[in-house]
């Protein structure tokens, strides 16, 4: 049977002491339901936002609009992947990533805004329809990413998090209202 979706925040030695921020952004307990209702913010934060707005920096050397979003679908996809990987009992270390070389190579600018964002939705319910299908046995199991241990739990709230810092940059230094 699957799970409810709420999960218990999990400790720190659930995680990198790097997602730490992340994981403390999210409230406690419902974080699929907090999930859902990301996707509905972010929607709303973005739909609307034309090309020429979603090139814009807020500084020399920093990321556009666009490859703020592909970045946060792009580690979403990550995330979500880890997280099966070790919900299904796979017990091989997982490797890490270096987000500016993945932003350097994807080619987000040369897209449509909308098509980065409509990606980043299709990620966000492939996400929710993962979390939503674990039991408490799979959400309580751990596995090795980038050389710490990491609880499906904590890939949960990392999730979560992740887009929250990423909305409050955009709201913040971009000017996206």
């Amino acid at each position: 049977m699957a799970g409810t979706g709420t999960f218990s925040v999990p400790s720190q030695g659930e995680f990198a002491p790097f997602y730490r921020g992340y994981v403390e952004r999210v409230g406690t307990g419902a974080v699929v339901r907090e999930m859902d209702a990301q996707l509905e913010e972010v929607q709303r934060l973005l739909v609307g936002v034309s090309d020429d707005e979603a090139m814009h920096r807020y500084a020399p050397g920093k990321w556009s609009v666009k490859e703020v979003v592909g970045h946060i679908a792009d580690t979403e996809r990550i995330m979500a992947y880890r997280a099966l990987r070790i919900a299904r009992g796979d017990a091989t270390p997982l490797a890490g990533f270096d987000e500016n070389a993945f932003v350097a190579q994807a080619g987000f600018d040369r897209r449509t805004f909308d098509s980065l964002l409509d990606e980043w939705v299709v990620v966000r319910h492939a996400t929710l329809a993962l979390f939503r299908g674990f039991g408490d046995e799979e959400i309580g199991r751990a596995g090795i990413s980038n050389g710490v241990p990491v609880t499906v739990r904590a890939l949960a709230y990392i999730v979560v998090g992740h887009v929250a810092h990423h909305l409050d940059i955009l709201r913040e230094r971009y000017g996206v209202e």
